[in-house]
């Protein structure tokens, strides 16, 4: 009969001993898992914020990527609000001195071409010449007016219009054969600029080749427009198709998307927070998001 006393009186004290211990087992448990969700709270990224933008049709028509042309004139609206003198940009006050006093431009654009006069400068090319850059609507009808269709174009049809084009010559030779000129067309993208109406493709543009006349679009968009030989027409139909480009240009990723009037956008932040939004002056917008 005793030979079963000790067998339990072992079992009495484990059982004891593990009713005992399991809260403080489930305690431990409890914190180690607090600890673990903490820890992993502290390596969350920041919540990113989502902005939601409204594209109305009103944005259709302002923007450095707008097309200009017989289909499509712009309106006096989309005539860019930074308008300055050539001569009010230090450097190409300098450079230029009165010959530019009455030549105006888009403050960015006007900035961008005096960097891309100083890198010329650099390259030892130095006879430039600037002959003609914004031209209000009622200065255009003016020139129409005395040239007449054959070689001017009526109020909105001209990218002088916008605030956003330069003649551009050479105090040498015709921009066609001097050094200036062909330095530009292999150059001005660098600076957001592109030759707007190239020799081959006329078909396209409908204006004769002009070796002088240069459109700022800002960058990326010169740069992809350079690698796929596009004109701005060929660009935003590019665009369009595509929807969504991606290209970098230096260390700078950008992300190109093409939105219809009336869409809705969603820009999710702080990734590629930086943003630009341009119309396209035809049926919506242009978006570049960026991350520098």
């Amino acid at each position: 009969m005793k030979n079963w006393i000790l067998p339990a009186i072992l079992i009495t004290i484990i059982t004891a001993a593990l009713v005992i211990s399991i809260p403080f087992l489930q305690h431990e448990e409890t914190q180690n898992e607090s600890t673990i969700v903490t820890n992993m709270m502290k390596r969350e990224p920041p919540v990113k914020k989502i902005k939601t933008i409204d594209i109305n049709a009103n944005q259709i028509f302002q923007g450095d990527l707008l097309l200009a042309n017989n289909t499509y004139p712009i309106k006096q609206t989309s005539i860019k609000e930074d308008i300055v003198t050539l001569s009010s940009i230090e450097e190409l006050g300098k450079q230029f001195g009165t010959s530019v006093d009455s030549i105006s431009l888009s403050k960015e654009a006007g900035l961008e071409f005096s960097k891309m006069m100083d890198a010329a400068k650099k390259d030892g090319l130095v006879h430039f010449s600037v002959n003609s850059g914004f031209r209000d609507f009622e200065e255009q009808a003016k020139l129409y007016k005395e040239m007449g269709s054959s070689y001017a174009l009526p109020p909105g049809y001209s990218e002088h219009n916008l605030g956003l084009s330069l003649d551009v010559g050479s105090t040498m030779m015709k921009m066609e054969n001097a050094p200036e000129g062909k330095w530009m067309a292999e150059n001005a993208w660098k600076f957001g600029f592109i030759l707007r109406y190239p020799r081959d493709k006329t078909d396209i543009t409908g204006i004769e080749y002009e070796p002088w006349h240069f459109r700022y679009v800002g960058l990326p968009h010169s740069a992809l427009m350079k690698e796929k030989d596009f004109v701005l027409e060929e660009y935003i139909d590019y665009l369009k198709k595509e929807k969504n480009v991606m290209t970098t240009v230096g260390e700078i990723d950008y992300y190109i998307s093409y939105h219809p009037v009336s869409d809705k956008l969603e820009i999710v932040e702080p990734i590629l927070s930086q943003y630009e939004i341009s119309g396209n002056n035809v049926d919506g917008v242009v978006v570049t998001r960026y991350k520098k």
